[in-house]
C-alpha cells in the first residue's frame, strides 16, 4: 500500500457564515480535496468539525513533506483556482481562517504503519513557548509528556511539529485517537497526573492560540 505519512502537514481550519456552509462542505468533499489528492506529495486528507475547541471545521492533509506546498504542481492548482473555488471564496468569506503548513520534528522518523489512513477523532494543540524554554521545553514533551499519551488505550499516534509556513504559534502536536469515548477514560484524564502536571502548569509562560487545544471528529470521508 502507499504511504499515507510523510514529515509535512497543512492544518487548514475555518470558520464560516451559516449561509455558505453547505456549499463550503459539498465544494471541500466533492472537488477541493479530490483535487489536492492528485497534486504529487499530498498523501491522504480528510475533514473534520470541531467537538471542542476551534475553529470549527478543520482540513487535513497529510504531505511527503512541507516543501510539497512549494512544487510546480501544487502551484498550478492555487494558483489557477476553479470556478467553484472562486465561488466558495474561502480566505475573503470565512470568518476564521487559518492556515499552517508545518514540518514533523518528533517522532524523528516516520511512523512505521505510515500506510494508515487519518483517523476519526484528533486532538490537535497549537502552542508557543518563550526562546529560552525552547529546548527544555521541547525535550520534556517529547520524552515525558507526548509518551503518555501514548500509553492510553485508544490513542494512535502522536506526532510533534515546527511551523513551516503560516501564522500563529511555532509549534502543534496532533494526537490520533481511536473515538471520542477513549477521551473519556480515567487512564486519558489523568495523563498531566503520571506527567508531572498540565503543561500550562509546569511551563506557566507557554501559550495556546486561541481554540487550542481543540477536539475534531471525522466528517469526510465519513
Amino acid at each position: 500500500m502507499a504511504a499515507k505519512k510523510g514529515t509535512g502537514i497543512y492544518l487548514v481550519y475555518a470558520d464560516v457564515p451559516p449561509d455558505m456552509e453547505d456549499d463550503f462542505n459539498r465544494w471541500y468533499d466533492e472537488e477541493h480535496i479530490p483535487q489536492l489528492l492528485a497534486v504529487p506529495g499530498f498523501l491522504d486528507a480528510a475533514r473534520y468539525e470541531a467537538v471542542q475547541g476551534g475553529p470549527r471545521y478543520l482540513a487535513v492533509y497529510e504531505l511527503a513533506s512541507p516543501e510539497v506546498r512549494d512544487s510546480a504542481p501544487y502551484r498550478e492548482v492555487a494558483d489557477h483556482p476553479t470556478e467553484w473555488t472562486q465561488r466558495v471564496d474561502l480566505r475573503r468569506r470565512a470568518t476564521r481562517f487559518i492556515a499552517n503548513n508545518y514540518r514533523q520534528i518528533w517522532p524523528s522518523d516516520i511512523p512505521g504503519d505510515s500506510e494508515r489512513s487519518l483517523p476519526p477523532v484528533l486532538q490537535i494543540g497549537r502552542m508557543g513557548i518563550p526562546e529560552d524554554q525552547e529546548e527544555e521545553w521541547n525535550s520534556f514533551y517529547n520524552s515525558v509528556y507526548a509518551p503518555e499519551f501514548l500509553k492510553c488505550a485508544g490513542c494512535i499516534s502522536a506526532r510533534r511539529y515546527e511551523l513551516y509556513t503560516g501564522d500563529g504559534p511555532k509549534y502543534s502536536v496532533v494526537y490520533e485517537v481511536e473515538s471520542l469515548e477513549a477521551r473519556e477514560t480515567e487512564e486519558w484524564k489523568t495523563i498531566p497526573d503520571r506527567a508531572g502536571g498540565n503543561l500550562p502548569d509546569i511551563y506557566p509562560r507557554m501559550w495556546h492560540a486561541e481554540g487550542s487545544a481543540g477536539v475534531y471528529r471525522r466528517v469526510f470521508p465519513s
